[in-house]
């Protein structure tokens, strides 16, 4: 009787991980594209970035080529370029963190919130610790000219971003913005007239953060930040930044081509437009696994935003 009881435990332990762990669990075969991370050269992270906030809890390692960012009781964390870019191609391959991580934000974004703070602009990827599983979402959003419109996706992952480093990446330039995974697309925002006033067009910094974002990301605090698990701890390496730097120069001035390899990320050919590969990967990666758009939600809008229609 102990040994059947025994059994049935184990079977009912092992349905209750299944269930918790959603995406994790999925098993897809990921569709071939040309690897634009491979291209350009990495930037230090102790050359590259200033901290931002939470000093103490942001450490260096392999000579300033990797970061780890914590978020405690005490505070997050967070690195800002010491450069401004107008375009450009950005990428990191972070690492998240594991157990259970509700509330808990990684954020990878561009931003000039500090120059026009009542009229700024942001391309962000937001790595959202679930509210209710052991699990991370994918959220992406764009900004122009302020914050009254917000135009989130939202996707599974179809991996366990808390195993290994992944690589998460924006390019943005006169012709599209794309958000990649691991190199496959998973969202574009084409610079097509149909928003102009919606397009970010002022130089940004790009930031690296980890927030308590209960309040935020969690219906309202719903599930909090369970700090009975911290530090949580993020770890960012192969940090990317190429593209136009406009500082010190004003913007409207011509720009400084010193971070550009002779893969120019703000026109050149692998930059301007998706590849039918790409493309491919895009619309598998968005029927599999996009759950939230903002062009669907008529309960949040009504009149959609023009670039939906």
């Amino acid at each position: 009787m102990a040994i059947l009881q025994h059994i049935l435990f184990m079977s009912l332990s092992m349905f209750c991980m299944t269930s918790v762990v959603s995406s994790h669990s999925r098993h897809y075969t990921t569709p071939s594209v040309p690897r634009l991370t491979d291209l350009l050269s990495h930037v230090s992270v102790d050359t590259g970035f200033s901290k931002f906030f939470g000093g103490p809890n942001i450490k260096l390692i392999n000579n300033g080529s990797m970061a780890t960012l914590a978020l405690d009781k005490t505070s997050g964390s967070g690195l800002v370029s010491r450069r401004k870019y107008y375009y450009g191609f950005f990428s990191a391959a972070i690492k998240l963190p594991a157990g259970l991580t509700s509330g808990v934000v990684v954020a990878f974004y561009l931003s000039n919130a500090d120059m026009y703070p009542h009229s700024h602009d942001e391309i962000d990827i937001e790595l959202l610790g679930h509210d209710k599983r052991i699990d991370w979402v994918l959220q992406t959003n764009v900004y122009a000219n302020g914050v009254s419109t917000g135009r989130e996706e939202k996707f599974y992952f179809w991996f366990d971003p808390t195993q290994q480093h992944h690589y998460y990446s924006i390019l943005w330039n006169s012709h599209h913005i794309v958000f990649l995974v691991d190199n496959i697309p998973v969202r574009e925002f084409p610079n097509n007239g149909k928003f102009s006033t919606a397009y970010p067009s002022k130089p940004m910094s790009l930031y690296v953060t980890i927030w308590d974002g209960s309040q935020w990301a969690t219906h309202g605090g719903k599930y909090p930040v369970n700090y009975k698990y911290a530090p949580f701890v993020a770890s960012f390496a192969d940090m990317e930044m190429a593209g136009c730097i406009t500082n010190p120069t004003p913007p409207g001035s011509s720009c400084s081509n010193a971070s550009l390899s002779s893969m120019d990320p703000v026109g050149g050919p692998y930059f301007v437009k998706l590849s039918n590969q790409q493309i491919t990967a895009m619309d598998w990666a968005r029927r599999k696994l996009m759950f939230y758009s903002y062009c669907k939600d008529t309960s949040r809008f009504k009149v959609l935003p023009p670039e939906c229609t």
